[in-house]
């Protein structure tokens, strides 16, 4: 069975929107995009590496999808993950795309996410990491089918973007299994879903046992 490892960087206060760019997602008016690039050095640069060098593929919502499919095809090999992900193979959950993907490697999960990728899951192979695509991951979060989130949390509070937690989102318990501190003081924080606590055994009450 294959693994589904959520790689994403957030703020203090959770936000996940447009990390990378200024114009990456401009949704709800958001004009902060790019927030993230001040933060980046050769310990998270070894970390991302890592993480998606031993992937087996890229999973992504529709709208991330769609990003990445616009930069990454033109995107030269002077970027240490321009071949990588430009060649992994790249799963894309969406009722709504049209297809065919012109992207190299493309593969469209159509119908339901949280049925398509429940079955790519059983499937064996390496993890199968999903970038950005916080609907995709709150849907899969619902289903229990994450199975480690690796985030970089980012030492900055924004108070306004999406977040990747949001109010009203699907709730879980996590146990912390690494963190790293890079030299910027980004947190890199690996969890996995705890295991379930088990009930604890009745107590007899004085008198009633």
């Amino acid at each position: 069975m294959s693994r589904i490892v959520v790689t994403n960087s957030v703020t203090l206060d959770g936000v996940m929107q447009a990390p990378g760019r200024a114009n990456e997602d401009r949704r709800d008016g958001f004009d902060l995009g790019g927030w993230a690039q001040p933060y980046a050095d050769s310990v998270m640069g070894s970390v991302m590496a890592a993480g998606i060098g031993d992937a087996g593929a890229l999973l992504f919502g529709r709208k991330t999808y769609a990003d990445f499919a616009s930069i990454w095809p033109a995107m030269t090999l002077e970027n240490p993950y321009t071949e990588v992900i430009n060649n992994i193979p790249k799963y894309v959950a969406s009722m709504t795309l049209p297809g065919p993907l012109t992207w190299n490697n493309s593969i469209l999960l159509s119908g339901e996410a949280t049925t398509t990728v429940a079955e790519l899951r059983q499937q064996p192979g390496k993890d199968i990491v999903i970038l950005g695509s916080g609907e995709l991951v709150r849907a899969l979060m619902r289903w229990g089918l994450i199975d480690q989130y690796t985030l970089l949390i980012h030492p900055l509070v924004l108070g306004t973007g999406r977040r990747l937690f949001p109010d009203g989102g699907p709730s879980a318990s996590l146990d912390l299994i690494d963190s790293t501190t890079t030299s910027t003081g980004v947190i890199i924080a690996t969890y996995r879903p705890a295991a379930p606590v088990a009930p604890a055994p009745p107590v007899p009450l004085p008198g009633l046992a």
